[in-house]
Parts: structure tokens; sequence; C-alpha cells
């Protein structure tokens, strides 16, 4: 699935409606009891770095969302059920947290208990218009500040509607959003021909996913090796995380930046083919996308190791597959990028590297860096930058999100880091990436994908050659 803004999802005009959760739920969650399930490490640092930036006066949104297309003419009580039955589905939509003090407390609605309520936003002939309102919309009601924190919207139109989900972070992460489309158009096909969904039952709980992963981060200390790794890796970045090692010109202890983003093909499906057959023999496609990111960004910034922390899921087991949650961990990795590396000596270091540390991201980074003390300072709430690799085929509904214009969405808003994410999708690769708002990072992250689209045509025509 193509990841991108609200902005470059092709946002066509058309009549707006929009579902919320009901006052009828919202009056409901009021009255609920604690729920004894903790919040993930990830989730408690997300909402707590969010009050502090919050409170120091800035509002970085920081929502993901989903887009596709319903073919029409839409009925909207059948979407409106489809909507709902998804919801009810992935028990983390339906749960949240209060502040008891300076605790983060969770509450968990009954399935039973939960509807949405509809409105209806009216007429916007101006597709720009239309973009900037459910941007404004998803700002204020995705926001991890706030219970209930998801929006759900369609654009109608004769032909059909686009629906537009969007979410705070805290319950989704970018695999989550791929299963939307796919499993809301089962629900919604069900509804119109009283057939019944092939996956009715509740998903894997990414509450209980919550408590377990919780539970096991609990019982590790300071003296941890897991932690011990960390804290020599932090060192090594002089007491605080990885940036992207390239000028971006930021001026040292000045105010969080705006951001950019940028969204375009790296490489068509023969390509995308030709490099993960070269890259095969060390790994596959992520190490080489991490190979010859490291030698790039040694060619922009000179520095001879390339450190970084690289995303890895947390679904370690089958029945996490299809929840709706957060499940993502990192992994610290260090590569060496002297002039004299070759790419196939760096396709070697780094699969090195990732057998080696790949199991750290199953440990939460934040319970991580609690624990570490004096030895992390963090200098920002952006806190280090990714470079990201996700197959995406093999993701149910796959096959039809062009037709389904479905896409990935997300929000740019405020940071000091560089993250990319690439996606390997039926039509080749497609690369993301957000990153401070200045003319020197502009310039270097264009540099950065040039040389990045040169490297995996240069290396899938080596691997056609030689196989021909």
């Amino acid at each position: 699935m193509r990841i991108t803004d609200i902005q470059r999802c092709e946002v066509r005009p058309g009549r707006l409606v929009e579902w919320t959760l009901s006052p009828a739920t919202v009056a409901a969650a009021t009255a609920l009891p604690e729920d004894a399930r903790p919040p993930a490490y990830i989730q408690e640092s997300h909402i707590r770095t969010a009050k502090c930036v919050r409170d120091d006066g800035l509002f970085v949104p920081t929502w993901l969302g989903t887009a596709f297309d319903l073919p029409g003419p839409v009925d909207l009580d059948v979407l409106q059920e489809a909507l709902r039955a998804w919801t009810v589905r992935h028990e983390t939509l339906r749960s949240g947290f209060r502040w008891a003090g300076d605790e983060l407390r969770r509450f968990t609605l009954d399935a039973a208990d939960v509807s949405l309520h509809r409105a209806d936003a009216g007429d916007f002939p101006d597709a720009d218009a239309l973009a900037r309102h459910l941007q404004d919309r998803f700002d204020a009601v995705a926001d991890a500040l706030r219970w209930p924190n998801l929006i759900y919207t369609a654009v109608l139109r004769d032909d059909g509607a686009s629906v537009y989900m969007a979410f705070d972070h805290s319950n989704v992460d970018a695999y989550s959003l791929t299963r939307i489309a796919a499993e809301v158009h089962e629900l919604y096909t069900a509804g119109l021909t009283g057939a019944a969904p092939r996956s009715p039952a509740p998903a894997a709980s990414y509450v209980d996913f919550c408590r377990l992963e919780r539970a096991d981060a609990d019982g590790i200390d300071a003296r941890h090796a897991i932690v011990a790794r960390w804290r020599a890796f932090i060192r090594r970045c002089d007491g605080t995380l990885p940036g992207f090692p390239v000028d971006l010109g930021l001026e040292p202890g000045g105010p969080l930046p705006r951001q950019r983003m940028l969204c375009e093909p790296l490489a068509d499906a023969a390509q995308a083919a030709a490099f993960e057959a070269y890259c095969r023999p060390y790994g596959g496609s992520m190490v080489g996308l991490l190979a010859a990111t490291g030698l790039i960004v040694h060619e922009l910034g000179g520095q001879p190791v390339y450190r970084t922390v690289v995303p890895f899921h947390t679904r370690v087991a089958s029945r996490w597959s299809d929840s709706v949650g957060w499940y993502v961990g990192g992994a610290p990795i260090e590569v060496p990028v002297g002039r004299t590396g070759t790419f196939p000596d760096t396709l070697r270091a780094v699969r090195t590297e990732l057998h080696a540390n790949r199991s750290l991201a199953r440990m939460p980074l934040a319970r991580v860096l609690s624990l570490l003390g004096e030895d992390f300072r963090p200098v920002s709430p952006d806190l280090y930058s990714i470079v990201s690799y996700v197959d995406t085929r093999a993701v149910p509904g796959a096959d039809r999100w062009t037709e389904q214009r479905a896409h990935a969405l997300l929000r740019v808003s405020y940071g000091d880091q560089v993250c990319v994410w690439v996606n390997r999708l039926h039509e080749g690769l497609w690369l993301a990436s957000r990153y401070p708002d200045t003319d020197v990072a502009a310039k270097n992250l264009r540099l950065y994908v040039e040389r990045l689209r040169d490297r995996i045509a240069s290396v899938a025509h080596a691997g056609l050659s030689a196989v021909s």
C-alpha cells in the first residue's frame, strides 16, 4: 500500500459524511471502571511525549489513516454497520486511557456498548478545500490526548464513495492500516448481500498483547544484557539515539521544525524483483536497502560508520497477525561504510548486525531508555531516524489496492528527524519520507532518493545481466 498524506491521495469532490463514537458510547466509557491491563510502553511513551510537547505550547498531530474507494451508489446504513462491526472486532479501538495523577489508567468498552454517530458535513465541490477540511478534522479528533481518538468519513459521489479513516498512532501501526480496506469491503459487501463475512470473530486483542509485553519488560532491570547492549550503542552515539547522518540545515537547540513529505515510486516491479534476487543470499531487500542507505549517507555526510535503529514488527505469534495495534520495536545496528567498502561487503555487514541484534526489538525501547538513567540524554521529542522496509504483497486484498485507490495516510507536522518507509508493492518499490522543512534537508533528501534509486537500478541490472 502506498504511504502518502491526505493532500496527495487524490481526494475528489463530493458530499462528506463522518462517523465518530456516539454520545451514548462516550457516556458509557466515562462510567467504566479501570481495566487492569496496562498501556504498552510504546503507547505510554507516545502519550507522555504528546503531553510534554503540548504543555510546551506546540500541537503535533500524530495520526495515521487509510483511504480507499467503495463502488456506488453507497448504502450509508450498511456502511455504518460495517464500520461499527470492524471497530468492535479490534479491542484497542474501544479502549482508552485516563490520567490518575501522573499515572495512565486503561478503560475498555464492551462491544455491545459501541455505536457510531453519523453527521452530514455538507458538499465540498473543491478537492483542495476538502483535503484541508479532512486534515483539520483528523487533527482535532484523532488526537493522542483525547478520547475517542478515531474518526471515519466518506465522500459520496454518484459512482461510489471514498472512505477516509484516521486514528491516533497509539492504536495502529502501518501494517494495521494495510488490512483495513479488505476487511471493511468484506463487511460492507456482506451487509449488502446478506451473506456472512468470512472473519466475523473478534481479532486477537492488542490490549492483551500490551499486558503480556509489559509483564515481560517489567521483568528486566538496568543490569540486563539487553540494556547493556543499548547502553553501549547509545554511548557510541554520544549519549543519544542516531539521527539521519547528513546535513539537515538545523540549528542545534532550535525549536522543533516543521516537516515536509516526499513520496514517489522507487523502482518498477522488474527492478524490485531483480534487486531482491541479488540481495537474497545476504538476507533480502531489507538488507539491501540498509546497505545502500549506509553507503549513500557516507557519500553525503562522510561518517565512517552508519548507525541507525531498524524497526521490526513484534507480531511474533501468528495470532497477532490480523490484530490492529502498534506492534513495533527497534534494533540498533552499526555498519562500517568507509570509502573502501563495496556493496557486497556492506550487505554482509548489515546481515551480521541484523542477525546479532534483531531480537532486541522484542524489548520495548521505552522500557530500556527508562533504565539507562543519565546514560541516555534525549535532545528532542522526535527520538531517532529510521529506514523501514516492508513487503506488503501478501497482505489480504493487496492485489486490489490499485483498483480501490487504497492508500496508507501519514500526518506530517513537526520533527527534526528523517524517517523513510519503503514498501514492496505488486507494482514495485514505493518510498515515503518525512524530513525537516529546510532547503538543505530538501536538497540532501532529494540526493539520497536519487542515489538510492540509481543504486537499486544498477544492482538490479547487474543481477539480470548475471543470469542472462
